[in-house]
């Protein structure tokens, strides 16, 4: 027997509350009685993991404390080699003393540099998380406020002008903020993603041409380390970074992490499936073989420094494929190979 929907109130003198065990003594004529469910104690209760525990940094205070010995060292002998000019001849020890002083200036313009640089490489890699969030959470307020910082990064860029005085405009308009970014990617970004894609080709074309007429490995070895080094500088440059020898070092760093994260070189890319699946190697010769592999290694880590130095993430415009910076140089190769 079912019972009709009815409605009623729990303070009324009918309701009772009662166990489903208590039904035979609850039961009362016209009453209406109402069962409580227990509550479940069964779920999983989650269990914070204790914090790791720092310990003390005895690796930072050695290399410190190293440090300071050889700078007080370097300073104690300078001092003795001043006063030793001096004692053999006072104009000597006064040129002595000038060119000590000379070094230490350009030693603080050297520490003075690469302190702007290192501060300018975290400006970008601040900008870049800032915007990925702003896409994400769609914030006008935060999305105006990057691409102010944006145009004031790269307002060294005289082929941007046009771009920025666009952006100037847009941002007194009502626009989205995950809008207004992706106008900043595109209206910014592609001419530089543009440079830099061709910028990654010409290296990685010079890397295989020199790497195939090398006649020795150490030779093939340094102009790669050179070229490459020299590549990420100027991306970064490129992208408003200008790093230093600290800044180089750190940046050198997140594009190893960053390979480490997306896969290494990408084996399941297309192209590089073209030249391992079809055989295009195989039929190369030894040393052209090795400088096709060289010159994709070397397009790889370009695109990953592309990532690492670009201001803003890509949204709106697709990412740079191997295929892009290096058919050419494989398509070459084939031509070669036939």
């Amino acid at each position: 027997m079912t019972r009709k929907p009815a409605a009623f109130r729990l303070d009324d003198p009918r309701v009772i509350v009662a166990d489903a065990d208590d039904g035979a003594k609850t039961r009362m004529r016209g009453g209406v009685r109402v069962t409580p469910e227990p509550d479940s104690f069964d779920l999983p209760v989650p269990v914070a993991a204790p914090p790791p525990r720092r310990r003390f940094a005895w690796g930072t205070v050695f290399w410190s404390a190293l440090g300071g010995l050889v700078t007080l060292g370097l300073g104690l002998a300078t001092t003795r080699l001043i006063e030793d000019l001096y004692a053999r001849a006072e104009w000597l020890g006064t040129l002595g003393l000038a060119l000590a002083g000379l070094a230490l200036l350009a030693l603080l313009v050297v520490c003075g540099r690469e302190i702007v640089g290192l501060l300018r490489l975290a400006s970008i890699e601040k900008l870049r998380a800032r915007a990925q969030a702003a896409i994400e959470s769609d914030d006008r307020g935060e999305a105006r406020a990057i691409v102010r910082a944006l145009t004031a990064a790269l307002s060294a860029a005289p082929a941007l002008a046009r771009g920025r005085a666009e952006l100037d405009t847009h941002l007194t308009e009502i626009i989205d903020g995950r809008d207004l970014l992706h106008i900043a990617e595109r209206t910014l970004m592609a001419p530089l993603d543009r440079q830099a894609s061709q910028l990654v080709a010409r290296t990685a074309t010079r890397v295989s041409l020199v790497t195939a007429v090398s006649p020795r490995a150490a030779i093939d070895l340094a102009f790669v380390l050179v070229a490459a080094l020299g590549m990420i500088r100027r991306l970064a440059a490129l992208y408003g970074g200008r790093p230093g020898m600290l800044g180089m070092i750190r940046l050198v760093r997140h594009i190893i992490a960053h390979l480490t994260f997306t896969g290494g070189i990408a084996a399941g890319d297309s192209l590089v499936q073209q030249v391992l699946g079809h055989g295009v190697a195989a039929k190369l010769s030894a040393r052209l073989g090795e400088g096709v592999l060289n010159g994709l290694l070397t397009a790889r880590l370009g695109l990953a420094a592309i990532e690492v130095a670009r201001p803003l993430p890509f949204a709106a415009l697709p990412k740079p494929r191997l295929s892009d910076v290096a058919g050419d140089l494989l398509r070459r190769r084939e031509e070669q190979a036939g």
